[in-house]
């Protein structure tokens, strides 16, 4: 590779929740909604892609704008937002993205001839007499679209189940599970009848979910023989698996694949004291040059509205089985980070403060550390860094590899006076005095780490509040 790859692997300038990789040819495509850094809604730019190629996932290209929210005709004036798409290739040879404005309840289908050109609207996926999806009463809610082509058929996954059930539009919906259609070639046309995949919160005993129930954001991969069925539960912070020998079911509740808080693994089961601060999560699966990378968001800038994408290298065993995975800065490595060099703060994959972590809208003068830049959205040059780094804040990095570094500097701002402390989760690996300054500053201490493989935090002890822009690990 040309060089080391982060979490979030695209430039930190970049807002791409709800990703869909998927491998076209000799690159990986990433797919996704684009959130506005400081916006006050989910998704609110046009849809974009990412591409590298298989062998070098540090080489990620922006390919522009591929489809505008005004090009759908039921958007004309572009008051909706464009929501988790999803992309598969038709038995034409096109490309054809399938997503869903948001809260219309319509799945939409635009089409291209390649996988990150110029998409165009084809059409409102419906039923042989004409009617569309979710038009009628008592039909599934449509929403968060999955489309996977298997065997020389078309399979499209939905579903949105609030819990308790409410009516969010005029026709009465159902909201008891994810559904799945198969679609005739033509990629609008639905045939047969559905097929429950997985439940909701409100008919879950006895079927194994209980606990991890089904809420958004479907997503769909086959691994070997299996189909591997992929959603966002009740929780909103952790992905969720189940398997079957079938696409369209049934499908056991396999496990959760991670957690933007990392709850549910190493020992951390309280969402107020978990790693980071947690909000909804969206992503899938993706087999990129013979290894498997579960793709996911982290949330940023103290809303739910600025949210990027991250991803982890994943295990899955012959039987389809995958481990829980931690957040790491480093997912797309394939390996720690070089314990040598300067990182951007904005690559911590740990964050919380002296009273733990939180769920949501992040108050803007409380005790609460948060990831922000200092620039509007799409200003390459903004500088992402925490902010409010006060007395027992902690952020933390992970993992990087000894390179014999002897010198750490932390680059910060603020009013704060004190100590950062620096340690690997049990030893202290450096103490850096810190004091006062309008401008950024580097403040330097000694570092010493013996372990092979470690993490980093960094701990505030002091008054006042910081600013982190960076650290250097030095020789």
């Amino acid at each position: 590779m040309k060089g080391q790859i982060f979490n979030p692997f695209l430039p930190l300038w970049e807002y791409i929740p709800d990703g869909e990789p998927h491998v076209f040819g000799d690159r990986i495509y990433l797919f996704g909604s684009h959130d506005r850094f400081g916006g006050e809604k989910f998704c609110m730019n046009d849809y974009v892609c990412w591409s590298a190629p298989a062998w070098d996932l540090s080489d990620w290209r922006c390919e522009g704008v591929i489809y505008k929210k005004e090009q759908d005709p039921l958007n004309a004036d572009g008051s909706h937002m464009l929501f988790a798409p999803d992309v598969c290739r038709g038995a034409d040879g096109r490309y054809y993205l399938f997503y869903a404005l948001d809260f219309v309840s319509v799945i939409s289908v635009a089409v291209c001839d390649t996988p990150a050109g110029e998409y165009r609207f084809y059409g409102h996926v419906k039923f042989p007499d004409g009617h569309v999806l979710s038009s009628r009463e008592g039909e599934p809610y449509a929403f968060d679209p999955a489309i996977l082509r298997d065997e020389g058929k078309n399979y499209l996954y939905i579903g949105y189940c609030p819990y308790p059930p409410r009516h969010l539009m005029d026709v009465p919906k159902t909201y008891t599970n994810a559904w799945v259609y198969r679609l005739k070639d033509d990629m609008l046309t639905i045939e047969g009848e559905p097929h429950a995949v997985a439940p909701s919160l409100s008919n879950s005993a006895g079927t194994g979910f209980e606990g991890h129930e089904f809420f958004e954001a479907a997503s769909i991969r086959k691994v070997g023989k299996k189909y591997c069925f992929i959603w966002s539960s009740v929780n909103g912070h952790e992905l969720c698996y189940a398997l079957s020998d079938s696409a369209e079911g049934s499908f056991s509740f396999g496990g959760t694949l991670i957690s933007n808080g990392d709850i549910g693994i190493n020992g951390i089961a309280d969402e107020n004291d978990c790693n980071g601060y947690i909000g909804n999560n969206h992503g899938s699966i993706e087999c990129i040059n013979g290894q498997w990378y579960v793709f996911y968001h982290r949330h940023t800038n103290r809303k739910s509205f600025s949210r990027q994408a991250c991803a982890e290298r994943i295990e899955i065993s012959s039987d389809g089985r995958i481990e829980q995975v931690e957040m790491t800065s480093c997912g797309l490595n394939g390996g720690p980070l070089r314990g040598i060099g300067e990182y951007s703060a904005g690559i911590a994959c740990n964050l919380k403060s002296k009273y733990g972590t939180m769920r949501g809208e992040i108050p803007p003068d409380g005790v609460h550390p948060y990831i922000t830049q200092d620039a509007p959205d799409g200003e390459e040059e903004a500088r992402m860094h925490i902010a409010n780094f006060r007395d027992g804040s902690v952020c933390g990095f992970k993992y990087f590899t000894r390179e014999g570094a002897k010198k750490i500097t932390i680059t910060a701002r603020g009013k704060a006076k004190g100590l950062f402390r620096v340690t690997d989760g049990k030893n202290i690996l450096a103490e850096v005095p810190v004091s006062p300054s309008k401008i950024w500053e580097n403040y330097s201490g000694k570092f010493s780490c013996d372990e092979e493989k470690f993490a980093l935090y960094i701990t505030f002890e002091g008054g006042g509040r910081a600013d982190i822009l960076s650290f250097s690990l030095e020789k």
